[in-house]
């Protein structure tokens, strides 16, 4: 007799032993833990290293105009960061004081129409003055609404930062008789570059969002929204227009 045993099928096979899933568990935990600490210290870090390099950018133009008598490394062995920009925090403060005064704007409007006379420098001041005094002063109404535009193409819309609306120069020129305002459309990720039109005020729809927010959701690429609340609104506003839009194209196409 032969002992030659008969071949195994597969389902005669025993079952192969399963690999324990103690190790997978431990590195998903470590992983889970790494990207918690990366998003507790991912901000911290770097709103420190922002902070650090203003501070220090600050001094190193302030500090050449400080005599060594007055700088604190002079008595000190070691250097005290900030030290530039509290004395331009000062210096800024004594300026804006002197500016307030008679002799103050008087020096200041002599200086303007020194500058005035300048071809070249004339239009960079005069444009620099401009966004400074819309930009920091109290009762500037610039980029304190978010809108909705349908940009790039119909059916698709961006969030816009709505501005001042036009002069009466440009007011003029543009077609139409709408009532135009100009907006500043930023791009993701970096929400200080974009694209800066005029639109009719009709078609644009104002949302229930601040500025804040709004680059936010800009610099997240959508990543991070706002509150569902405030996201409802937005997509039923967005769903209204679009169906209003959607509604005035029979017609325009029908009267053409």
């Amino acid at each position: 007799m032969s002992n030659v045993l008969p071949p195994k099928f597969p389902g005669d096979l025993p079952p192969s032993p399963v690999p324990d899933a103690a190790p997978r568990g431990f590195m998903a935990r470590l992983r889970n833990y790494f990207l918690t600490g990366l998003i507790v210290a991912g901000p911290i870090a770097i709103t420190f290293y922002l902070t650090w390099w203003f501070v220090t950018w600050v001094d190193g133009i302030v500090r050449p105009f400080v005599p060594l008598d007055y700088r604190p490394e002079t008595y000190l062995p070691f250097g005290i960061p900030g030290s530039g920009l509290v004395v331009a925090v000062f210096a800024l403060t004594f300026l804006g004081f002197l500016a307030a005064n008679l002799i103050g704007r008087t020096l200041v409007d002599f200086g303007e129409r020194l500058l005035g006379r300048m071809p070249v420098v004339r239009a960079i001041y005069r444009g620099l003055k401009q966004v400074f005094e819309t930009l920091f002063s109290g009762n500037g109404s610039s980029f304190r609404k978010v809108g909705l535009v349908e940009f790039p193409s119909p059916g698709m819309w961006s969030i816009v930062l709505i501005s001042q609306p036009p002069g009466p120069e440009i007011s003029a020129g543009l077609p139409g008789g709408d009532e135009h305002v100009s907006v500043f459309l930023p791009c993701s990720p970096n929400p200080t570059t974009g694209f800066f039109f005029y639109v009719p005020k009709s078609k644009i729809i104002e949302i229930e969002m601040s500025t804040d927010q709004a680059a936010t959701l800009i610099m997240s690429a959508g990543v991070v929204q706002p509150d569902s609340d405030a996201q409802k609104k937005i997509a039923a506003l967005a769903a209204t227009a679009q169906a209003a839009s959607a509604a005035r194209r029979p017609a325009t196409e029908n009267a053409g």
